[in-house]
């Protein structure tokens, strides 16, 4: 156990603080129904609470405050986030802006022109001499998708911007029956022919051609609106979503901010901001894009009218696979290039920068994070949240943040333990910037609960903890002071294979990328989670991103200086010669690179096959393998290629090792900053960790700090040789470590860890228990011998959410120990500790203890604890008792959890019984000495 108590005088070896190293939150705005004088409140808790800034999302909006709603982007809107800026400026709050309201990118201002799209297709035969009777024609039927209700389409008016309610609409999708434009129309025979009669359909899609010699397949392409509407938008930002492969498409959605904005100073903005990549979650894909015929034969160097038959599946296989892989390489490109780069050059115009969530989207999601100035990941997977922050490390970005603590648990279950572990598994695995998911705008005359948020944690001032958040800020803002001053300083970089995985058809044309674990290969997913398991520390690389490497001293560099020793290949079936050619040329200047199991077998896609196949074959026929004991190896110019299925033993041999901290069932993350290594270390296993562990030997002294309590003082080290050492640690369950080495010796004392010293005393006496805050209504103080939930002492309790005061006397037990732990046991849910009046710490969980020093204790003294528990025993009363807190448009509040939802589809607690609650113990002093 480690001594929780901040070290007076210890401050001057942590990293400096600014309003990027703390917290950020996304802040909702519900209907933009906000007053400027509520909007400085709101702000200043957020700043009290220690957050660095916020991102302003417009949201829909709250049913009774209609006249209060500001539409988005109007005038007015533009007005309060200029009074946004400027508050910022005072209190040193940082400011991002969410492009949308809602998501995706869309607007009433977007016409059918520059709305999204989708293609379909029509076969027909023809023998010579044959003329078609049918139409060429596809009638697209109607469609209307609506959030939690249902609606005839007969309800909706064309075009979508001329229907008044669109916030009670809350519409998801919508298209009306019409007929699609033909944009395609290709004649194939069983020769191998093929003759473009587009132009012989008249208006009424009648053909006019005569099939000539052999037997033809006619494949006409019709181009649909996908329907796809913003999700979650407010009052002025309902309509249609965007074509994100069109560079008209996103320019014509900037403008709108851009007209608006004119005459206002906005640029304060740190970042402009977009949600994930969800356009398809919905009926059908957003597949095609109006140029799509003339941008694939600009990226691919052939007419994809020639190949219909494979784009639709209904060729060779091999013919499927290879337009398969062009068509969606193409839609990759055209979302870095006519969406990605675009949207983020437009940002210059406001000196800001792009926050990007890239994942979800049908391309190299490695590719749209590296062309970001933020990439921002989301959920729990670590494999998911590395795809940003290996294309952070690749290209060199100073910052990778995470929307954190997305749908944890059930609404008012989350405590702040849960919330540190969803913390801390991003910092382990790259992130370093929180943006917290996230904080309601809410007037504080607002009855309790305020508005809320129907997929997050309540990160906001009426949730029951609030006052115990600002422990958790200051937490996060000491990691990522470390975190955000460092390099990362990961050996491997492992190729990401998306050739492969575009090859691979589906059922549907697009493949998106970067949510789910079985988009991977079988090869790829065993190495990341292999690489995860035994603690080798890793990027993924994707091809573009392969051709900035360069070599220095067997070192592969990336951008902003980040070297690794080795890259990995997975089993690969497809791979482009230009990148085949990149990695011989990084071997022959110095670096080590290993393919698994094999050598890549073919070059992707249709163009230039033949000729690129052939100089493949001939690239891989000079790697010259030789014999090893469980691999073979060529070595070219300075380095090598080394093809194994042993991988373990030859990163051994080029001395790639595993963290021993992986052993241990600790996260980790192992950074370079300017004094030296430098590592996080969190325990979320079921076991303390006490004892020593093997870690890279990074300068020649080393100093713990504890960023919960700001304290830290010299590690205790075993130097094993020149590369590793030995350090003890003891490091219970939800606690966190940072090991930083120093070049020097450093003037501190040795970091102090305690074990019982044998004498415990429980405090068993009469508690006075009083409630400070809270509701829904006051109880009475109480005194009790027994401590218990409170929930069991009176019906009255067992309905209260808030925080109650328990104080104790006792006597001191004069151990003779070195120090005094108060263990508090059993706590439902943070706690703050209070010793004769003077503040001790704030304890968040899951453990509940603090070692102070035993010259505190007099000889009698009084021991306040004042435990907070959830906001759900509060919410339960209020659903069982009919008093309305779900009272927001669109999808209003759902639920989580299906067993969750009541009869209205809504989040309902009704049938929950009521949670433990306060201060359960048993309070134990325990003797302890310094180990």
């Amino acid at each position: 156990m480690s001594c929780n108590v901040i070290n007076k005088g210890q401050e001057n070896l942590w990293p400096e603080v600014n309003n990027i190293t703390k917290p950020w939150t996304r802040w909702w705005w519900h209907g933009s129904a906000v007053t400027k004088a509520d909007l400085k409140l709101n702000m200043e808790e957020l700043s009290k609470a220690g957050f660095g800034g916020v991102e302003v999302t417009a949201i829909y909006g709250v049913k009774g405050y209609e006249d209060k709603d500001i539409k988005f982007l109007t005038p007015r809107w533009m007005d309060m986030l200029e009074h946004t800026l400027n508050i910022g400026k005072e209190l040193g709050l940082g400011v991002d802006v969410a492009n949308a309201s809602g998501w995706p990118f869309g607007g009433p201002w977007i016409s059918d022109e520059d709305a999204c799209k989708y293609v379909q297709y029509k076969v027909y035969n023809l023998k010579q001499g044959e003329k078609l009777n049918e139409k060429i024609e596809f009638i697209q039927e109607s469609l209307v998708r609506a959030v939690r209700r249902k609606v005839d389409i007969s309800e909706i008016k064309y075009p979508i911007s001329a229907n008044p309610n669109l916030q009670e609409l809350a519409l998801d999708q919508v298209r009306f029956k019409r007929k699609l434009p033909l944009i395609a129309l290709i004649a194939y025979n069983n020769k191998g022919e093929k003759v473009d009669i587009t132009n012989k359909v008249d208006k009424e899609g009648k053909l006019h051609w005569t099939a000539p010699e052999g037997q033809w397949k006619l494949y006409a392409v019709f181009q649909g609106w996908h329907g796809k509407m913003v999700e979650r938008a407010s009052r002025g930002g309902e309509g249609n979503v965007i074509d994100h492969f069109s560079e008209k498409a996103i320019k014509h959605f900037l403008a709108q901010f851009d007209n608006n904005a004119k005459g206002k100073k906005l640029d304060a903005i740190r970042a402009f901001f977009n949600d994930s990549y969800e356009v398809d979650d919905a009926l059908g894909e957003a597949d095609w894009t109006p140029l799509m015929f003339e941008e694939f034969k600009r990226l691919r160097g052939y007419d994809l009218k020639n190949y219909l038959p494979a784009l639709f599946g209904e060729d060779t296989e091999d013919m499927n696979s290879r337009v398969l892989s062009d068509y969606r390489e193409t839609i990759s490109d055209l979302l870095l290039e006519r969406f990605t780069k675009v949207w983020k050059n437009w940002s210059r115009n406001y000196n800001a920068v792009v926050r990007n969530q890239a994942h979800g989207s049908p391309a190299n999601v490695l590719d749209l994070y590296a062309a970001s100035d933020i990439p921002e990941t989301e959920g729990a997977s670590p494999l998911r949240i590395k795809l940003a922050s290996s294309a952070g490390h690749v290209a060199g970005k100073k910052l990778v943040s995470a929307e954190a603590a997305t749908w944890l648990n059930e609404h008012f279950l989350s405590t702040l333990s849960d919330a540190k572990k969803n913390f801390d598994r991003y910092f382990a695995n790259g992130v370093n910037h929180l943006v917290y998911h996230g904080t309601p705008y809410s007037p504080p005359s607002e009855e309790w609960p305020g508005r809320l948020f129907y997929a997050s944690v309540h990160f906001a001032p009426t949730n029951t903890w609030w006052e115990d958040l600002k422990k958790m800020n200051e937490y996060v803002t000491n990691c990522q002071s470390f975190l955000q001053s460092s390099k990362p300083d990961n050996d491997i970089l492992l190729y990401y294979p998306i050739y492969d995985i575009w090859a691979k058809r589906d059922g549907a044309l697009l493949k998106h990328l970067g949510t789910h674990r079985d988009e991977l290969t079988k090869d790829l997913e065993r190495l990341s989670e292999y690489f995860l398991n035994e603690g080798y520390q890793f990027d993924f690389v994707s091809d573009r991103l392969l051709h900035n490497l360069t070599v220095e001293n067997n070192k592969i560099v990336a951008g902003n200086s980040v070297s690794y020793k080795v890259i990995v290949v997975p089993e690969t079936d497809y791979m482009p010669l230009n990148t085949l050619n990149k990695l011989i040329e990084l071997a022959e200047e110095g670096a080590t690179v290993i393919f698994s199991n094999n050598l890549p077998k073919d070059v992707p896609g249709l163009q230039n096959l033949n000729e690129n196949r052939e100089v493949f074959k001939k690239q891989l026929s000079e790697v010259n393998l030789q014999p090893e004991e469980g691999y073979g190896i060529s070595k070219l110019g300075k380095g090598k290629f080394i093809v194994t299925d042993s991988l373990s033993k030859v990163l051994g041999i080029i001395n790639v090792y595993p963290e021993n901290l992986a052993d241990e069932g600790l996260w980790f993350n192992r950074v370079i900053r300017e004094d030296g290594l430098c590592y996080f270390i969190s325990n979320w296993s079921e076991k303390d960790v006490d004892g020593w562990i093997r870690i890279r030997k990074g300068g020649n002294s080393a100093i713990l700090f504890d960023p919960v309590n700001r304290k830290y003082g010299k590690a205790k080290i075993k130097i094993i040789d020149d590369n590793y050492a030995g350090v003890y640690i003891d490091i219970k369950k939800g606690e966190t470590l940072i090991l930083q080495w120093y070049p020097e010796d450093q003037n501190t004392e040795e970091y102090k860890f305690y074990k019982s010293a044998g004498d415990t005393l429980t405090l068993n006496g009469e508690w006075q228990i009083k409630f400070i805050k809270g509701g829904p209504v006051a109880p009475d103080s109480f005194k009790t011998n027994n401590l218990k939930s409170w929930t069991e002492y009176s019906d009255e309790l067992q309905w209260f959410s808030g925080t109650a005061s328990y104080s104790i006397s006792f006597a001191n037990p004069d151990f003779g120990s070195d120090a005094i732990m108060i263990d508090l046991g059993k706590v439902c849910n943070s706690a703050v500790i209070y010793l004769n009046g003077e503040k001790i710490t704030t304890l968040i969980g899951p453990e509940y203890y603090v070692v102070i020093d035993k010259n505190k204790l007099k000889d009698e003294n009084i021991l306040e604890v004042r435990v907070t528990n959830l906001m759900a025993n509060r919410i339960i009363y209020m659903d069982k008792n009919g008093i309305n807190y779900k009272k927001f448009y669109n999808i209003n509040f759902a639920a989580k959890e299906r067993i969750n939802l009541g009869e209205d589809g809504l989040f309902t607690a009704i049938n929950w019984e009521p949670l433990e609650s306060g201060l359960i113990g048993p309070v134990k002093l325990i003797g302890v000495n310094i180990r």
